[in-house]
């Protein structure tokens, strides 16, 4: 059994692929638990493209080199 917990609610599927893409429609943060591992995140974010997240808003982290 696959548990996804999501708003501290705790949803069940029976495999793994079922518990991923329900994530993936839903783009919240969730929590998916199996077979004494923990997987945590927001399944299904897209990419940056053009500079900006996919929900529209800019994408700004430089990535700073000391010399």
């Amino acid at each position: 059994m696959i548990t996804v917990e999501h708003h501290s609610k705790i949803y069940e599927f029976q495999t793994l692929d079922e518990a991923m893409e329900w994530a993936k429609q839903l783009g919240e943060f969730v929590t998916i638990k199996f077979n004494d591992l923990e997987i945590a995140g927001k399944f299904g974010v897209d990419g940056i493209s053009g500079g900006k997240f996919s929900n529209g808003e800019l994408y700004t982290w430089k990535k700073r080199r000391r010399h």
